[in-house]
């Protein structure tokens, strides 16, 4: 039997010992991040569960259709100023869908149900979605982040007022890099949420431009203010519903945005 020289001796097992080390704390680091991200989702899950009070949601309230009618015209000009003449040749994926609502719209807009996708965290929001949606249009369940999605596969990635019940940064940072991923060069992620924080809720947290451009630095960014202040939209439409469009047109009231983050093309 040959003999190992003792350096050889130590280079190994030196060797053996710096591999588990970085494997045990590889193992850690990716524990802790899965950890984390379980955290959040099921944090999520909990702050929308609070949230009770569907109906100020309804569309029979005088606040909330003329919002819902401002965004889809400006999601609609968006879509002109992009050139986008045949919307039925897209592909769009929506991160949240909820129950569905604004995958209706992209239908009625004009996209094709084969070429549109939804993601959504809670079973019970994706079973209505499912039962409002076209079979075409696939959903999947779970964490946004873990699904098996093609990378470059969609031309639009949507997302409507998620980013503002992610809490975590490191969790929202995750979520970016993974819409992101799924863009076509040359496509782009279609945003509307909140940039300011509401006091009276902490299950939410603004989203201001600056943090959009941090979460997706290589983005051309465009955007516009949108949706007047909806605790002060409330509280004026039930005075009358005109009052809402009076006090939009003044920029400082409006608490949303609407951003078109493209994707350079390759």
């Amino acid at each position: 039997m040959s003999r190992v020289p003792p350096d050889d001796v130590a280079g190994e097992v030196a060797g053996d010992v710096a591999g588990d080390v970085a494997g045990d704390v590889a193992g850690e680091v990716a524990g802790e991040v899965a950890g984390d991200a379980a955290g959040e989702t099921q944090a999520v899950a909990a702050r929308y569960a609070r949230r009770g009070g569907l109906d100020r949601y309804s569309l029979l309230q005088p606040d909330v259709w003329q919002t819902v009618q401002e965004r889809q015209r400006a999601m609609l000009q968006l879509f002109r100023r992009l050139g986008y003449g045949d919307l039925s040749a897209l592909r769009a994926l929506e991160v949240g869908c909820g129950a569905g609502g604004n995958l209706l719209e992209l239908l009625r807009m004009g996209f094709r149900p084969e070429h549109l996708v939804g993601a959504e965290l809670l079973p019970e929001r994706l079973a209505m979605a499912r039962a409002v949606l076209p079979p075409a249009v696939t959903l999947w369940p779970g964490d946004a982040c873990a699904l098996a999605i093609e990378p470059a596969s969609h031309d639009i990635v949507c997302q409507h007022t998620v980013f503002s019940s992610l809490l975590d940064d490191a969790f929202q940072q995750r979520l970016a890099a993974a819409m992101w991923s799924w863009v076509k060069p040359g496509g782009g992620v279609l945003w509307y949420d909140f940039t300011v924080d509401n006091p009276r809720n902490p299950d939410v947290r603004g989203v201001p431009l600056r943090r959009l451009r941090a979460l997706f630095p290589q983005a051309r960014v465009r955007y516009q203010r949108l949706t007047l202040a909806p605790p002060l939209a409330r509280w004026l439409c039930r005075w009358h519903p005109a009052l809402y469009t009076v006090f939009n047109a003044l920029p400082p009231l409006r608490t949303h945005l609407l951003a078109w983050l493209e994707k350079p093309p390759t």
